[in-house]
């Protein structure tokens, strides 16, 4: 008798600290009370999650495997074998949606190689809130991931997103590692011409949210301090 295969649950999580159920549906409670087989980013932080938002769910019966930049490909295998086995498991972030800007992603491309159901859930996604709040192109845009680190690349490649942002009327989103907000700023700013338009979308869903749509020109005028806070920069040169 053929085994039933299990479904992969995409499941969202908070994007800091706050009430998980002031920003997660109800649907997310529910699919954890039902699994028990999760691929996380960190066990520490998930078993964290999964509390805030089922805290009558045991620990003990979870089990638990770690996805991150260490994880070995031959691992994934192994992950995904309790849902060959008939047993539906959760994948989750460390913050936001899974398999969006997060390694996750991996996971859901085997799961359809094997056939396998993969169910994403309601939850909070950085990108598309900053996006709806920016007042940008919403009908067409592009996140970039992380732009490069070295100075001259990174402003190379901030010319190009502002030259494209313009040919295409198309609004161009990228991220930078949170301890170096505060000089992503400074250099975007010495970069994009002063009409150009940033949106500063930080701590999105958290009590400190914080998200302005400026000219370039208005933002040299004005200081905010980003560094550790999680942060979308959009540039739209119009």
């Amino acid at each position: 008798m053929k085994t039933t295969l299990g479904k992969l649950y995409l499941i969202p999580t908070t994007m800091g600290d706050c009430d998980p159920m002031d920003v997660l549906p109800q649907t997310i409670k529910r699919s954890i009370d039902f699994i028990d087989h999760y691929i996380v980013e960190n066990e520490k932080t998930a078993r964290k999650s999964i509390k805030g938002v089922h805290p009558e769910k045991k620990q003990s019966e979870l089990v638990l495997f770690v996805l991150n930049k260490h994880t070995e490909t031959k691992a994934h295998l192994e992950f995904i074998k309790p849902l060959l086995e008939g047993k539906n498991v959760g994948l989750m972030s460390e913050a936001g949606c899974p398999g969006v800007a997060d390694p996750g992603a991996v996971i859901v491309k085997l799961a359809h190689e094997k056939g396998i159901q993969v169910v994403p859930l309601v939850g909070p996604s950085s990108i598309l809130l900053a996006m709806m709040a920016s007042g940008m192109n919403g009908q067409s845009f592009t996140f970039n991931g992380y732009l490069p680190i070295e100075k001259g690349e990174k402003k190379t490649a901030l010319k190009n997103l502002e030259k494209l942002s313009h040919d295409k009327n198309q609004s161009q989103l990228f991220i930078e590692t949170p301890y170096r907000n505060n000089k992503m700023v400074e250099d975007i700013l010495q970069a994009i011409h002063p009409e150009t338009f940033l949106c500063i979308a930080t701590d999105i869903t958290l009590p400190t949210e914080y998200i302005k749509t400026k000219r370039a020109a208005a933002w040299k005028k004005e200081t905010v301090d980003l560094h550790n806070r999680p942060t979308i920069f959009i540039i739209h040169k119009m």
